[in-house]
Formats: C-alpha cells, structure tokens, sequence
C-alpha cells in the first residue's frame, strides 16, 4: 500500500478495496490499526481510545441505548489475491473482502458520517481474529477495558451476505480415551483392544438425536460428532490406546457448564479411561427480543437465521451483551482464492444500518 493516509471520504466499496490494498495479515495488523486510530481522531463526535492494535472509539451524546459495531481487521494469508480488482459486474474481488474488510468499512463509512446517531455507538475495529483464540484483539479489550464494550446491543460486522445471523452457537471439543493391553496380533487373547473398546464410544454417537432448540424465533440445530480417531502403533501389535476426538456445537441456551456435564453425560458408561477437554468456546444468545434488536431487524427486513458456528458474539455475550452477525459478505467465499464481494451488498448494508441510526 503506497497511501497509508485512510480517507473516510471515500464511499464504502471504495473504501473497501483501499483496505484490501493494506496488508493486514494477522500479526501484521499495526500500520493498519495506525491508519483507522488517525482518521477517527479527526472526527470531533468521537472519543477514541486504543489497546495493543485495538482501536475503539465512542459517542457520548447521551442517548438512552448504546450499540456496538465490532470487526476485525486481520486477514488470513493472502493467496495471490491482492490488489483488489473490480469486474464489469460490480464484483470486487481480493482476500478480506468478505471476511471481512468490507464490513469493516462500512464501520468507517458510518463513524465518519453518523455524527448524531439516534443511539450512542462504539466503534470497535480489533486484530487477530483469524489465528490462536488467546491472541484475539476483542479477548484483550474484554479482559483489559471491559468498560470500553459495554452496551445494549452488538451488531458484527462479520460476512453473513446481508442477512442477520442470530447468536451463535458454542463448541466444545473434547478427547476420549480408551484403553488396553498390548499383544503380538498372532496372540490377540494375550491382551485387550484399545480401539475395540472404543465401540461403545462410536455407538452413542452414531445412536445421538441432536436437539434442534427454538431461541427468539430462530432453530438452531445442534451435532455431536467424532471428528479424529487415533490408535495403534503397529500393523503386528494390538493396540493399548485409543482417543475419540467429539465435537459439540451446542445450541445457545445451554451454558458452556450444561453443555461439558452433557457431553459427559453422554458417554458415561462407555469404559472411558480418560476424558479431558481440548478446547472450549461457549454460545451466545441471539437477544433478538431486545428493543434495539427489534428495531434493527424491523429496519434491515428479511428474515433472521441462527448462526451455525462460533463467532466473536460470544464475546459479546460473555459481557452480558447480545449480538448478531450482520456484514455484506457471502460467508461461503471467506478465506477462498476467488474471495469477494457484491459491492451492491456493500452498499446495502450500509443503507440499511444509516437508516436504522437516523430513522
């Protein structure tokens, strides 16, 4: 990127493509967390503040409700997809424009010219999204400045193709253990099959009815499912160790606690020797009967839809704030090489936030 300096002047599809052109990888994120924090320090409606390569700025008009628009500026690598390049048919094309730089910019477009918003707004632009959990942006703000999140409703701009995604729901991996007896497999009855006693394990998953919950309006259909199976060390030796990999995606009104003691629940019985977790991220509830998720839906129109699979929403909900997803870009074309947009979808999500902010 040749220009560093971030014009908001720019419309939002432009400003969409100048931000595909600004490197951001993940851990690469500072020249860019640079270039917002100076373009939203020029804006005299705004009190910005920054954490690491975290950028949050706010209004204080003193409305009675406050929403959160939050997105992240990190990308994955980039796969001979940069520069942007827009096409005949009002495509852009290039990496991070779905996921998800052109609802990042629509971020921009309205801190820059929704000076008066008919809600207080904060602005939450973060890095590393796309890596480790620990290294999340919106993690660190959360734990460092809870106070900078606070408010009443939290829109993500994360790509959901101009429709709003409800919540989220919460994943829970956990690695099962079996065990046995090594033997030379001409003695198998000298010892006891670690994968054979995995059997049971296999049956209650293949055996497993996943509830399908109605959350504000919106099914959720949950899954527990084997996703790894490891065992054995020898094509001559029978196998002393097995581990079952199951994954939970759990539905939002389960906590992260009733879902383990679920999946535990589950298996008990099965001869597991060992159950540990390997990784834990919890749901977040959609809030769509809240006032101010009443009037954003009213004022984007179509239809509401759960959201199948975790995003930082549940941060949100972590802080007791509930949140959707709602950005321009088509989920299905995230972290692809022919990655892109609709800029008509741009422009539409922007509209229809503008509308629901001054109506």
């Amino acid at each position: 990127m040749s220009e560093t300096v971030l014009d908001l002047s720019l419309d939002a599809p432009a400003l969409t493509a100048w931000l595909v052109d600004f490197r951001s990888v993940s851990g690469e994120e500072k020249p860019l967390a640079d270039a917002i924090e100076q373009a939203l320090r020029t804006l005299p409606h705004l009190t910005v503040d920054r954490y690491g390569n975290n950028v949050v700025a706010r209004t204080r008009l003193g409305r009675g409700e406050r929403i959160i628009l939050a997105g992240h500026i990190d990308t994955v690598p980039i796969a001979d997809n940069v520069p942007s390049r827009l096409d005949a048919d009002g495509v852009l094309w290039g990496c991070g424009t779905t996921d998800m730089k052109s609802g990042v910019a629509v971020q921009l477009r309205i801190a820059a010219t929704v000076p008066e918003p008919n809600r207080d707004l904060t602005f939450v632009f973060y890095d590393n999204e796309e890596v480790a959990a620990h290294l999340n942006g919106l993690g660190h703000v959360a734990e460092a400045h809870p106070d900078w999140l606070e408010g009443d409703f939290a829109i993500l701009l994360e790509a959901s193709d101009g429709e709003i995604e409800g919540g989220c729901q919460g994943t829970l991996r956990v690695i099962l253990r079996t065990e046995g007896e090594r033997a030379h497999s001409a003695r198998s009855w000298m010892g006891s099959n670690a994968i054979h006693a995995a059997a049971p394990i296999l049956e209650r998953l293949a055996a497993y009815e996943p509830r399908r919950p109605v959350i504000d309006g919106l099914e959720y259909h949950e899954g527990l499912n084997a996703v790894r199976i490891e065992g054995g060390v020898a094509n001559n030796v029978i196998p002393d160790a097995c581990t079952v990999v199951v994954n939970y995606r759990y539905a939002p009104d389960r906590s992260a606690e009733e879902a383990l003691a679920h999946v535990r629940e589950v298996f008990d019985g099965c001869g597991v020797a060992d159950f540990t977790v390997e990784d834990h991220s919890g749901a977040a509830l959609p809030g769509l009967g809240r006032p101010g998720a009443a009037a954003f839906m009213a004022a984007v129109g179509g239809s509401a839809r759960p959201k199948f699979g975790w995003t930082d929403v549940a941060r949100f909900g972590d802080l007791g704030v509930p949140a959707v997803n709602y950005g321009p870009g088509d989920p299905l074309f995230a972290h692809k090489r022919d990655e892109h947009v609709a800029v008509e979808r741009i422009s539409h999500c922007e509209n229809r936030l503008r509308d629901w902010l001054t109506g």
